[in-house]
């Protein structure tokens, strides 16, 4: 029997995957500026007082990060406390070893600060990019997960799968000084997954996008059982939604309103979905995941979504579509300044 083990405070994070934004004409930026406005954003998370800074890799025309380990690289040489991560590595189409060897020098030139969130990523577009057969989605992630698992320990690897070459008694440098990087798992609703972030001792990342977020208890429920059965000790747990902050709700839902349909409704010709309407839109603010809305508001519902799932981490998706960076500093400068201190005071007084 496991002794539960006792986690410091709530952390509140923020994430972005790069959106390519337009500036106040409307006019579509450079993805350049993009990635530039993308560092800035980092700066004043880390001056607001936000724990965490996730950037998400894709490889299409919309997002502009493709090699979050650079753009992070960048963010550590101007921000001094903020923990910096992914949101998610692609693994499946990646190289463990290339993997840890990048993020184990982001670790050293951010002074430990380096995480990283492996997932099987909600795009395809990096499968045939770099040789990959979609038909093998499932072992690419498999593998090359075990072989993460092992490199992690930072001990020489014997490995042999069927994806890429085997090793042999392989050390892998450059080691960190703390012998660890925190390494959590990025999981949109496969009990499977769950499950397997629990047997290699990963903390878990719940990727809540749509709906009501008590939905996703039974798999925090499954990811405690699963620690027990493989005896280790509980690990935190993460959620990553969507959201936005502005000085009263209806500016806030304005604002994001256009930006977020036009990227639904841009992802979804690509898979079938139908056009958002703003009904449904505003549903997800008022019952779903998105965290939309004044800084009273957004904190109420990140704070009851931290209570009901039982989570130690709570990122923001704080991106979205093409709104300008102006209102996505203005965003951050709230969530730090604001939302992150009403959510500690309420979880504090059980509210």
């Amino acid at each position: 029997m496991t002794t539960p083990v006792e986690f410091g405070p709530v952390e509140f994070g923020v994430d972005t995957f790069g959106d390519v934004t337009v500036d106040a004409e409307g006019n579509r930026k450079s993805y350049a500026q993009v990635l530039r406005d993308v560092v800035d954003e980092a700066v004043l998370a880390d001056q607001v007082g936000i724990d965490y800074f996730g950037v998400g890799e894709h490889h299409r025309d919309d997002f502009a990060v493709s090699a979050p380990e650079v753009v992070l690289a960048a963010i550590a040489g101007r921000t001094q406390r903020i923990k910096l991560g992914t949101a998610v590595t692609v693994l499946s189409s990646d190289d463990p070893v290339r993997v840890f060897e990048r993020f184990a020098t982001l670790d050293a030139v951010s002074n430990g600060r380096a995480e990283i969130t492996l997932g099987r990523g909600s795009f395809t577009e990096s499968f045939p990019l770099f040789g990959y057969d979609l038909a093998d989605y499932e072992k690419l992630f498999s593998e090359k997960i075990d072989l993460m698992a092992h490199l992690l320990t930072e001990q020489p690897v014997t490995w042999e799968g069927t994806v890429r070459p085997p090793l042999a008694n392989a050390n892998v440098f450059p080691k960190t000084e703390s012998g660890r990087i925190t390494t959590w798992v990025g999981v949109g609703g496969s009990p499977e997954s769950v499950v397997r972030a629990a047997s290699y001792g990963m903390p878990l990342t719940l990727a809540i996008i749509g709906g009501d977020p008590a939905r996703f208890a039974p798999y925090v429920d499954l990811y405690h059982r699963a620690l027990d059965q493989v005896g280790l000790e509980r690990l935190p747990v993460a959620v990553h939604s969507p959201g936005f902050v502005a000085d009263s709700d209806q500016e806030a839902a304005d604002l994001v309103w256009p930006h977020s349909k036009a990227m639904h409704d841009r992802i979804g010709r690509e898979r079938g979905w139908p056009p958002m309407t703003r009904a449904q839109f505003d549903g997800e603010i008022a019952h779903g995941s998105q965290y939309i809305g004044a800084p009273e508001t957004v904190a109420r519902k990140i704070a009851r979504t931290v209570k009901t799932l039982g989570v130690q981490r709570f990122d923001l998706k704080y991106s979205n579509g093409t709104i300008p960076h102006e209102h996505a500093m203005r965003n951050l400068e709230l969530y730090g300044a604001k939302v992150i201190p009403l959510v500690r005071e309420l979880l504090a007084d059980g509210n």
